[in-house]
């Protein structure tokens, strides 16, 4: 899995709540990552194990729409998803020092 700060951010999204189950348009506003970007990686994300999905069950919703694609974290994707999110924020830490700039 290619580290980037897409990645990071929605990994952060995830971990926020790492049991919960995680809505797409809410990763998206949560982690600022864009839909044509965050859809694809959830896409590879299920592929590898790192999430499972469902739908929410339409007898629950109260106001009129269609049911929502749900995402949940593997235990595999906890782990993953934990350590793509350090190695990114590491090496983004260390790019900034090299520039100068602060880690705070």
């Amino acid at each position: 899995m290619k580290r980037t700060k897409a990645l990071a951010s929605v990994a952060a999204a995830f971990l926020e709540d790492p049991d919960g189950r995680h809505w797409g348009y809410a990763l998206s506003k949560a982690s600022g990552v864009a839909s044509g970007v965050l859809y694809p990686m959830l896409t590879r994300f299920l592929n590898e194990g790192l999430v499972t999905d469902g739908w929410e069950d339409p007898t629950t919703i109260i106001e009129r729409r269609p049911p929502r694609r749900y995402y949940e974290l593997t235990d595999k994707g906890r782990l993953e998803l934990a350590a793509a999110a350090h190695v990114v924020e590491s090496s983004t830490q260390a790019r900034g020092a090299r520039l100068g700039w602060a880690n705070g």
